[in-house]
């Protein structure tokens, strides 16, 4: 387990370095409308929201540091207001990476332990770190809507928000849902296999049936989309557990694969042998 654990360490910190010697020079921003005064727009990392009113802009994650331009920009083209709030849906750097640009401006909220992880990192600043922050959760008044963020116990991370625009119908899930692929679970950072299964149920039950979803990485969504990934997730777990109930090692478990059913949901950040190591990792205990 300790080598399991090393490698997904390894692969982690590759990643990171990887991202931060990227050339952001080519990338555009995809702006899409999903209902209401909400768009979604799409660049490199997680996938933004926005909420546009005559009364400013709510900003919900904010990809890398080198984007924030193009980001203003894309944003300016819908409303030419202010931001006034910007929302962090959890720590990660593909999430929070412009912060230090948008924070100048507008007030960034987070869950505590965001705000924490953030000024764990050495690489940030003051400016990078959420200035409000809560536990349970706070809801944000702004142009006739209603913004509810939810802080949900320990899955992706131990910080994960959902954001919910609730005139417009629309959630923002952050990395609770990588739409039509395997997830990536922050074991390290609080992340917990369980944990995260059961608040993406949770999240199903709580939302209405046509709510729109902005996933935090994938197209945007809906509730049938959301249930095909809790069956995903679901099914690996109870393969994994399964196996190692009845003896089966590490390397067993690799080798026979997560099935025909899923093989497609690998990508180039969590592949298939990543994601079944991050299961075995965190359920042989």
């Amino acid at each position: 387990m300790k080598r399991l654990t090393l490698i997904a360490f390894c692969l982690s910190l590759c990643s990171f370095v990887t991202q931060a010697a990227r050339d952001f020079s080519n990338v555009e921003i995809k702006t899409t409308k999903v209902a209401g005064n909400v768009y979604m727009l799409e660049g490199s990392g997680g996938n933004i929201g926005v909420l546009a009113t005559d009364a400013g802009l709510v900003l919900v994650d904010d990809q890398f540091a080198p984007l924030a331009a193009k980001i203003e920009a894309a944003m300016k083209s819908i409303k030419d207001q202010p931001v006034k709030y910007v929302v962090n849906t959890h720590y990660h750097g593909d999430h929070t990476g412009a912060n230090a640009h948008f924070g100048k401006s507008a007030p960034i909220f987070a869950h505590e332990n965001v705000r924490k992880r953030v000024a764990a990192n050495e690489k940030q600043t003051e400016a990078d770190l959420p200035v409000v922050t809560y536990d349970s959760g706070v809801s944000i008044y702004l142009g006739g809507e209603t913004i509810q963020l939810k802080h949900l116990p320990s899955g992706h991370t131990d910080g994960d928000s959902v954001v919910y625009f609730k005139n417009a119908n629309v959630l923002h899930m952050g990395d609770l849902f990588f739409q039509g692929r395997f997830p990536y679970v922050d074991l390290k950072g609080g992340g917990s296999v369980k944990g995260y299964l059961a608040n993406i149920k949770a999240i199903a039950k709580s939302f209405p049936d046509d709510v729109a979803i902005i996933p935090g990485h994938g197209a945007l969504s809906d509730k049938k989309e959301l249930q095909r990934f809790i069956d995903m997730i679901e099914f690996s777990v109870n393969k994994v557990e399964a196996a190692l109930k009845e003896g089966a090692s590490s390397e067993d478990i690799l080798a026979y694969g997560i099935g025909e059913e899923y093989k497609d949901w690998g990508w180039n950040f969590i592949t298939e042998e990543r994601w079944l190591k991050t299961l075995i990792s965190d359920l042989d205990k």
